[in-house]
């Protein structure tokens, strides 16, 4: 059955093309159904797999399609062939070179490629956000998407919450999982929200995404949320202040003043059932992750952890205690996690994954200071700067779930920063834009190919 619905696909793939060249008004339409499929694409089983290892103890599986990487060839394909190259791809691709390394320490290498696969579908992504965002019409689109699926999962995290779940996870599995995904939609859409008031929905993004993290319990959510409203106001401010961003702040802080008592509840209610002891989990499974990284320097191989960890003793001599479910986790921070997987070149790669991006939107932003769309690069670079963060207390930053939302989150810093201009080497002044009347544009827009 899975070769019949990638073969149907396939098929369909060229008749997608060809509409998206004939019908580029209806490209906002589909990054918006874009969006809202990384909130509900795992629920509708949209997902096959022509390799599976389903019992593998790594968190990459097999060779994996989506209906997600169809839309994405689609849309390059439909680009013009002079459109077709996107920036900030690089630190993806030396990440996935650190894998292919890794492959020749790994006692599994096709599941240590299981990983390369994913991360390449990643790459992907990156180039076709990148490639329709320079149209100024699909970051807002994109992004209502993101919300409209976030606010699903938030109505079905309450519906958990009612039903007597301490930890709600939506549809996702996890509540974890579905905590670090709300970064990647609030921060942005709070960001236009500071900007204009012209988009609709977006107040959207920042009440669904405060009311999951309530509803996750997860200590880490809750916290970088405030922190992360907190960073954004503070840096938009700093950019350009104005009445209506001050007026924000002030509701914003009056938000997370209400909402902290809820938020001490969950937490509450989340500890009683399940009270912290003396063993410090996750102190000894960095231990674990330590070792295998101080002995082997290029890695274990990406995607072995769980699998060396146990064989070779790591998580018994970290003092891990032997029950499956610590012994089949993984360690509770992706840094480490990339580190004895892939090296420390892997480290470092996963590091320039989520800092290299938010450093060239933050740059551009700053340079651009009268440029609306500045304030879309704040909510971006922020967003990536708090997951970068949460990576450092949670794992599943190498899921493909998450790094789907790394895959938009970059690929529209990319399109909207060559949008404004930031890789053209000649910059010169020029006349306020008519679309955005209360800016002086001080560098004239990067004409957008539209699909011929």
């Amino acid at each position: 059955m899975k070769w019949i619905v990638i073969l149907v696909v396939l098929g369909l793939l060229p008749v997608a093309v060809g509409w998206l060249r004939n019908n580029p008004r209806e490209l906002p339409k589909v990054m918006f159904a874009l969006g809202v499929l990384q909130f509900v694409g795992g629920l509708l089983h949209l997902t096959v797999a022509p390799i599976s290892w389903a019992y593998w103890p790594g968190f990459a599986k097999g060779v994996e399609l989506s209906l997600v990487d169809a839309i994405a060839v689609a849309l390059i394909l439909a680009a013009p062939a002079r459109a077709r190259v996107a920036h900030l791809r690089w630190p993806i691709l030396f990440y996935i070179l650190c894998v292919l390394v890794s492959m020749t320490q790994a006692d599994e290498p096709q599941a240590a490629f299981f990983y390369a696969w994913q991360l390449a579908r990643m790459a992907l992504m990156v180039t076709a956000v990148a490639i329709t965002c320079r149209d100024p019409r699909v970051p807002p689109a994109l992004i209502r998407g993101l919300i409209f699926g976030m606010a699903f999962q938030a109505i079905m995290s309450l519906n958990e919450r009612l039903h007597g779940a301490t930890q709600a996870a939506g549809t996702l599995g996890h509540q974890n999982t579905l905590g670090m995904m709300t970064h990647f939609v609030v921060f942005p859409s709070l960001a236009i929200l500071l900007a204009t008031k012209k988009e609709k929905w977006m107040w959207l993004g920042p009440v669904a995404g405060g009311l999951i993290a309530i509803m996750t319990a997860s200590r880490a959510t809750l916290g970088l949320a405030g922190a992360g409203v907190v960073l954004l106001l503070t840096l938009s401010i700093a950019r350009r202040p104005t009445a209506r961003k001050r007026a924000v702040a002030v509701t914003g802080v009056i938000a997370l003043a209400l909402a902290a008592p809820l938020a001490m509840l969950t937490l509450g209610e989340r500890f009683k059932e399940a009270p912290l002891g003396s063993y410090d989990e996750r102190a000894a499974f960095e231990r674990a992750a330590k070792a295998m990284l101080h002995d082997h320097p290029l890695g274990v191989g990406a995607n072995q952890y769980v699998l060396v960890a146990n064989i070779k003793g790591y998580s018994s001599r970290a003092g891990v205690i032997p029950t499956f479910g610590s012994r089949a986790a993984h360690v509770h921070n992706a840094y480490l996690l990339a580190g004895a997987e892939t090296g420390y070149a892997g480290f470092a790669a996963i590091i320039l994954m989520l800092v290299w991006p938010a450093i060239v939107a933050l740059r551009c932003s700053w340079r651009y200071k009268r440029d609306p769309r500045g304030e879309l690069l704040l909510g971006l670079a922020t967003a990536l700067l708090i997951v970068a963060l949460h990576s450092k207390f949670e794992w599943i930053f190498v899921t493909a779930s998450v790094q789907y939302f790394y895959a938009l989150i970059a690929g529209m810093i990319a399109g909207v920063a060559q949008q404004m201009g930031y890789w053209t080497k000649a910059r010169r002044r020029t006349v306020r834009r008519p679309d955005a009347p209360d800016a002086e544009a001080e560098t004239p827009p990067v004409a957008v190919p539209q699909p011929a």
